[in-house]
């Protein structure tokens, strides 16, 4: 695709994305074989392979894709990894709705037979999201795409998983997660939202036992509940130990009504003596902070008391103390049966109400708004369950990761997420890794029988098992060898007398016996890991970790100091041929470069790459880590499809173009801050690629085509040198902030270069050169210093407008490849201080007449005087030497420096002369004078008005932001205003 073409009149974005992008991918555009050349490496955050584009998707890929682009044009070996998450709820929910539609439903499937189906879906329908991307012009390398359940990806998830269990770092035990009743799952911090809901808060009496009275003479204490229903669970009660009422009866015990159990009064600093009545009923196994509390008494997570199953129906506890008519029953029918129960024992605190007339009401519960939190996918209210889990010691796994952002390994970009960053991995908690799902990374783990149960030297009824104790785990990454390492086990630890032992494993821990043969059968643990533990393996996983060796480290002394210090990574490893003859393609790209990601995804996804990296690489995971803000409703409100405010960025790109969309994203990303949604600027970046567009014609149909050099050429005529230095300068504006990731300072240098500088001023200050209307220089010269900046500005904005770019580069001239793979400006030229001031002249000295001209709404279709004054010779040399483009440009009749009356004139002082234009014959001077003043007197009692409100406290504290920051955007815009009308006054005398 190197044919000159004409260009077509209208620009059409949807045509020019369908032909470009499978050429680009079809070429292998997106990862050019460049072995000796220095890499660079981007993983994108994969995507649910269920997920469909978003606007925040859109976000975080165009920031990616400016990063790989660029970096690509600069010659570097740019990957940009590519991939989707297997999405283990999400996924198995889909699959699961199909099923459902046809009156069938999982459990009617082996658990083979299910996962095949998912298998089949996703081969049918999963990945839209990569056919999206597409169309959002991401240049990933498509050739390696990688996804979570891969067969190499899951080798290194389980050797992750059996390596950290045999360092200690992964365990099994019993705490409280995030449970679904719904999926009948546990689901992590990051798919619970809270939500606000009306309900009530009860208090109960719980009668002292054993005689006991408070130093007031009470019989009982007086606790309160959002959630009555757990009390048929509660293990103690905790007051505040410097809480004078309840000093006497710390260490007594309460008796609960409906359960008759005994529970401690036990202190602790989480009962607040300010809050209620300063106790604080406690139900370890039901709820986060009881949880801790409990801990804190001494009761043992295996003897805390769990009173809900799966789908949160109410379950005997282990002592047996819940009444019958509460089994079996629905959380929240036990809620009311609990208050319904407690009231009739006359246990219930009434809330009592005094209305406006002195009237006394009694009712139940107070009413209360509560944060309750929610599962994201169920949609059902989450419930705090005590289960058996697998755990993650991330406390351990975090140091590295802390040390990596603290000594500079790590560059956290905005430096103002470090702190966050720190206080969450200084306070990190057991990670949960275990789902109950069918669909996922299989956790490597298979259970046996207790050892006890293969003491042959003892009768059957006396080879006893504590209930409690756990059973022998095996865990490996197949499963023979999981049975390799029972045998050894039970061979080791049992009492055998001459029997033979085989191990099995199939499906149920137990051992069948005969007369010298004992078979034991393992059982698989039937939980699949968290999809965050194998994304967190993205960075080196994903470049075939760990079949390719990592890059070694090569210590050597420093000189002077006997200290060993890491350099390299070596070449010497690997067999693929990724690079330098026997480098790996991990050895060349790991560590990544630069990491683009949401904040939201920090500790669940970011971190966790931080963690898994150092500790199985020896290297943090990436460079730099860049984390953007949110995409935003007009009025800032968070996105949601609830609040029916979502944007499809699909439809934005069916509008306007995908190129629009691009730079709109960049524009706005402003260093992690918010970006708010406003159509009107996508359209406003069409127009701008549009502008463009029609830039091009106009080169075309004047003989400017495509330069064949990279270097600026010879240039005589100041115009030229002028726009020469304006590539250097927007070259370097664009290099800097790239290196810093200031992605609106690098959208907006080159945006005002194209629209301001180029379109703007140099095609119209070049018309006359090109159509010889004057003898102002050679028209060669000037076609090819245009056709050589038309190419600079094709290349500076490939990154964020690729498609209009790689069209516009081919349809202006003969190319010897793709605008994609072309080389990044090398312009070998200075700014000109002379060129740079005299064109800067010439330009001021324009707007200045053109603004006056419409400040007083002179016509357009007038030509006007223009009075020289106070003017000197190298300022009378400009003019003569620029007069006609000054004349054409300001629609002016001729200069004069002849005395011009200033009165019925504009005045306008520029550099080192006045200059005057007599308006008196095309307007009506008092009448123009007054609508001025009137205007002005307006619009300086608005921006007044606003300055009010703004300097009023109580209106910025307590205001909504999004009112404060309107205002403030209305002072500025009024302030303007009143500035260019008092201007324009002026300038009529």
């Amino acid at each position: 695709m190197t044919d000159k073409t004409e260009l077509p009149k209208t620009f059409d974005p949807a045509a020019i994305e369908a032909k470009w992008y499978p050429h680009w991918e079809g070429t292998n555009a997106f990862r050019p074989e460049r072995p000796g050349a220095e890499p660079y490496t981007i993983v994108n955050p994969p995507p649910n392979v269920t997920g469909s584009l978003h606007i925040g998707h859109a976000l975080d890929n165009t920031l990616q894709d400016i990063m790989i682009r660029y970096e690509r044009l600069r010659g570097k070996d740019a990957l940009w990894v590519v991939g989707t998450d297997h999405a283990g709820i999400a996924t198995q929910m889909v699959v699961e709705r199909q099923l459902e539609a046809k009156q069938d439903k999982r459990t009617n499937y082996s658990r083979e037979d299910f996962v095949q189906k998912v298998w089949e879906w996703k081969e049918e329908s999963g990945g839209a999201i990569t056919r999206q991307l597409r169309r959002l012009g991401c240049s990933m390398d498509w050739s390696r795409e990688q996804f979570t359940m891969d067969p190499h990806f899951s080798k290194a998830v389980l050797k992750v998983f059996v390596d950290l269990y045999n360092q200690g770092l992964i365990y099994r035990d019993k705490r409280l997660v995030n449970w679904d009743p719904k999926l009948k799952t546990a689901i992590s911090d990051l798919e619970v939202e809270t939500r606000e809901v009306q309900g009530h808060f009860w208090h109960f009496r719980y009668p002292l036992a054993d005689g006991v009275t408070l130093d007031d003479g009470r019989d009982h204490i007086v606790v309160a509940t959002t959630r009555p229903e757990t009390m048929l669970a509660d293990m103690a009660v905790a007051v505040n130990g410097a809480d004078p009422r309840y000093q006497s009866v710390i260490g007594k015990f309460v008796e609960l009504p409906i359960t008759g159990r005994r529970i401690r009064i036990v202190a602790d600093d989480h009962a607040d003596p300010e809050l209620g009545s300063g106790a604080v009923k406690i139900t370890p196994g039901h709820d986060f902070n009881d949880f801790e509390v409990g801990r804190r008494a001494g009761i043992a997570a295996s003897d805390m008391l769990n009173m809900f199953d799966a789908e949160a129906r109410v379950v005997q506890t282990a002592d047996g103390l819940i009444p019958a008519e509460f089994i079996g029953v629905d959380r929240f029918d036990a809620r009311k049966l609990v208050v319904e129960r407690m009231k009739a024992l006359g246990r219930l605190v009434p809330h009592v109400v005094t209305a406006k007339d002195g009237e006394v009401t009694e009712h139940d519960a107070e009413p209360r708004t509560i944060q309750t939190p929610y599962g994201d996918r169920g949609g059902v209210v989450i419930e705090p369950w005590l289960t058996d889990q697998w755990y993650v010691d991330a406390k351990t796994l975090a140091q590295p990761a802390i040390e990596a952002v603290k000594t500079g390994v790590i560059e956290i970009v905005p430096k103002s997420w470090e702190k966050t960053y720190f206080h969450w991995m200084d306070n990190i908690q057991p990670w949960c890794v275990s789902r109950q799902l069918w669909w996922g990374h299989r956790i490597p783990a298979w259970e046996g029988p207790p050892v006890e149960w293969l003491d042959f030297s003892k009768a059957v009824n006396e080879r006893g098992h504590d209930p409690k104790a756990p059973l022998p785990m095996f865990v490996a990454e197949t499963e023979d060898e999981a049975i390799e390492q029972a045998r050894a086990f039970y061979t080791a630890n049992g009492r055998l007398e001459g029997k033979a032992l085989s191990v099995i494993a199939d499906g149920e821990a137990g051992l069948n016996q005969d007369h010298d043969q004992v078979t034991v059968r393992l059982r698989r643990d039937p939980d699949v890991l968290d999809t965050w533990f194998s994304s967190a393996l993205w960075p080196f996983a994903t470049l075939g970790w760990p079949d390719a060796a990592p890059a070694p480290f090569v210590p050597s002394e420093v000189e002077g100091r006997g200290e060993t210090v890491v350099q390299g990574p070596s070449t010497a490893l690997g067999t693929n041929g990724e690079g330098a003859p026997g480098t790996s393609l991990l050895a060349k790209h790991y560590p990544n470069d630069l990491l683009i990601s949401g904040f939201d995804i920090l500790f669940f996804w970011d971190a966790r790459m931080a963690m898994m990296g150092t500790h199985f690489m020896g290297q943090a995971p990436w460079k730099r880590l860049y984390l953007h803000g949110l995409v935003r409703a007009a009025d800032g409100a968070k996105m949601s499809k609830s609040k029916g405010n979502t944007v499809d960025p699909l439809g934005l790109i069916d509008s306007y173009g995908a190129d629009a969309l691009r730079f709109f994203m960049a524009a706005m990303e402003s260093q992690g801050r918010d970006i708010k949604m406003d159509e009107r600027r996508v359209e406003g970046y069409r127009n701008f690629a549009t502008k463009l567009w029609n830039a091009s014609r106009f080169c075309q149909a004047n003989g400017i085509g495509a330069s064949s050099s990279v270097a600026a050429p010879a240039a005589t005529l100041a115009v030229n040198r002028w726009i020469i230095g304006e590539v250097v300068e927007t070259v370097a504006a664009l290099d800097k902030a790239l290196a810093d990731l200031r992605f609106d300072a690098a959208a907006n240098a080159i945006y005002h270069f194209v629209w301001d500088q180029f379109c703007d001023w140099y095609l119209e200050l070049i018309k006359p050169v090109l159509s010889a209307e004057s003898d102002a220089g050679e028209p060669s010269e000037t076609r090819a210093v245009a056709g050589w900046v038309l190419d600079q500005i094709l290349v500076m904005l490939h990154p964020f407008m690729p498609f209009i770019t790689e069209e516009l580069w081919h349809a202006l001239g003969e190319r010897s490849g793709d605008l994609i793979v072309a080389q990044w400006p090398a312009p070998q030229a200075e700014v000109n201080a002379a060129a740079k001031a005299e064109i800067e002249w010439v330009v001021k000295l324009v707007s200045d007449i053109r603004s006056a001209r419409v400040e007083v709404n002179v016509k357009p279709s007038e030509k006007l005087l223009l009075g020289v004054a106070n003017s000197n010779p190298a300022n009378d040399a400009l003019i003569e030497r620029n007069r006609d483009v000054v004349m054409r440009l300001g629609r002016l009749s001729m200069f004069t420096w002849d005395a011009v009356p200033v009165e019925g004139s504009l005045v306008i002082s520029h550099a080192e002369a006045t200059y005057l234009l007599p308006v008196a014959d095309f307007i009506d001077i008092a009448a123009e004078k007054a609508r001025l003043s009137k205007a002005l007197e307006a619009v300086s009692k608005e921006a007044k008005s606003l300055e009010g409100r703004l300097s009023n406290p109580a209106f910025v504290e307590k205001a909504k932001p999004e009112a404060v920051e309107k205002a403030r955007a209305d002072h500025a815009d009024k302030s303007a205003e009143a500035e260019r009308l008092a201007a324009a006054l002026a300038r009529l005398g």
